[in-house]
């Protein structure tokens, strides 16, 4: 009987210590590549219009800021038959 109880205790011991010794992950800045990806997701999250998008995105992705916009000759007129290149829309 006095076996079973000291291994009881001694497992018990074992388990509050194990408990007592919190051990937290290396803590680690973030490198700039994960950084980045970080402003990108949150980014995306924001809902912002096309164009302040793309101006926040070159800004954060270092780049010129291209200018994005929609012009006249992209659209198309679902009514009217366009000839393209010797063949119906």
């Amino acid at each position: 009987m006095k076996t079973f109880i000291a291994t009881f205790l001694l497992l018990a011991i074992s388990v509050l210590a194990g408990c007592a010794s919190h051990v937290s992950p290396e803590l680690r800045p973030y490198t700039a590549e994960e950084t980045r990806q970080l402003a990108l997701e949150a980014l995306n999250r924001r809902g912002l219009s096309f164009d302040e998008y793309h101006a926040k995105k070159a800004e954060l992705l270092g780049q010129p800021q291209k200018t994005f916009g929609f012009d006249r000759k992209g659209e198309m007129n679902a009514e009217r038959a366009v000839q393209l290149h010797g063949r119906q829309s």
